[in-house]
């Protein structure tokens, strides 16, 4: 039983996985039997083409397929040209035939990710020749057989075989970085009362910043998953602004974090200080269940109330005359501060609308 439930455990954490590596299996292996049905030439290279086009999730395949009908039908044409001009017959008009067959294409992937595919198409058409004794113009033909099989292949297979939306992975992908938000929380105020060394404030910046490319990326995917699917559904866009204020907000904290407030400010604010970051975490990890659970979120009102506290108290200080005493640098950090705080609490507010908004 313990066996059972924990092998259990491990499909449920890594059900993703499974589902590519099931996806992938069921891809290359319809691949082959239809290449074989049609006849085709080279179903080595439609069985590659669909293994490599099949990705995490229905639009990281869409995108991974139009990229790479685009390198392929491309490469295919040119390299085609090329060896139709100038046919390599003998290893000099071979190698002369390769170079240029080769270098333009090669260009091309290196200024463009999208061509990448490019060369090795390239390659392929120029050499296979040598090889099949077919001409140029059905090595190219061939080639972009092979690349809409193993493409079509893919797609068919992303949506049927447990299909992974990217709306979905971008969701989870959104609150993986609201749960590092959370993390980064202590170690970054502490920094408000005792100084914190940049290099520490730096990873921390470094860590959400990882975590909101990651959405970033998977929010394009989805894009092109909308295309394919062809079905009207809510824009991940204003949840990725969203998450890109909470971001910036922490940066301009973290910026406050690098020299603590004055001595006494630090103990006067300290428990306020202390109740922001408490309440900011919760309602971080809070928004990221919502996130993962699809449903709506409630307005916090203890996170207001450690706002609101901590305007109290910087209200008071200024009532008895303290923020006289201090210089202008020491001045412009506390109102700094302030502002950075009155600009988290509305991007806190915005993300909840974001998380709400539209059936997930």
């Amino acid at each position: 039983m313990k066996r059972i439930a924990a092998a259990r455990r491990a499909f449920s954490t890594r059900h993703v996985q499974w589902a590519l590596g099931s996806r992938i299996t069921v891809a290359a292996v319809t691949t082959l039997i239809v290449g074989h049905l049609l006849g085709t030439p080279m179903v080595l290279w439609a069985v590659l083409t669909a293994v490599i086009l099949t990705q995490m999730s229905v639009g990281r395949s869409v995108k991974a397929t139009i990229d790479y009908a685009l390198g392929t039908v491309g490469g295919a044409i040119y390299a085609g040209l090329v060896s139709a001009l100038l046919p390599p017959h003998g290893e000099a008009a071979l190698v002369a035939s390769l170079a240029l067959g080769i270098a333009p294409l090669a260009m091309l992937a290196a200024f463009s990710p999208r061509f990448s595919v490019a060369p090795s198409t390239g390659v392929l058409v120029v050499l296979a020749p040598t090889l099949t004794h077919a001409t140029a113009f059905h090595s190219a033909y061939d080639r972009v057989l092979e690349v809409a099989l193993g493409g079509a292949v893919a797609l068919v297979v992303s949506h049927l075989v447990f299909p992974a939306r990217a709306r979905v992975l971008a969701r989870q992908a959104a609150a993986d970085m609201l749960d590092t938000i959370a993390e980064t929380l202590p170690p970054l105020f502490a920094g408000l009362r005792d100084g914190q060394e940049s290099e520490t404030i730096r990873a921390l910046q470094r860590g959400v910043g990882a975590a909101f490319s990651r959405v970033d990326r998977i929010e394009q995917e989805a894009r092109h998953e909308r295309i394919a699917i062809l079905r009207a559904e809510p824009d991940l866009a204003p949840l990725l602004q969203a998450l890109l204020r909470m971001r910036h907000d922490l940066v301009m904290i973290g910026r406050a974090a690098l020299s603590p407030l004055p001595p006494e400010f630090g103990e006067r604010l300290g428990p306020a200080l202390d109740a922001i970051a408490l309440r900011a975490g919760e309602r971080a990890r809070d928004l990221a269940r919502a996130l993962r659970t699809n449903r709506a979120v409630d307005h916090s009102a203890q996170l207001d109330a450690a706002f609101d506290a901590y305007a109290q108290e910087i209200a008071s200080l200024r009532r008895d005359g303290r923020l006289r005493s201090l210089s202008v640098e020491e001045l412009e950090h506390v109102f700094a501060l302030g502002f950075a705080f009155e600009q988290w609490r509305e991007d806190f507010a915005e993300l909840a609308r974001r998380i709400g908004d539209g059936p997930r």
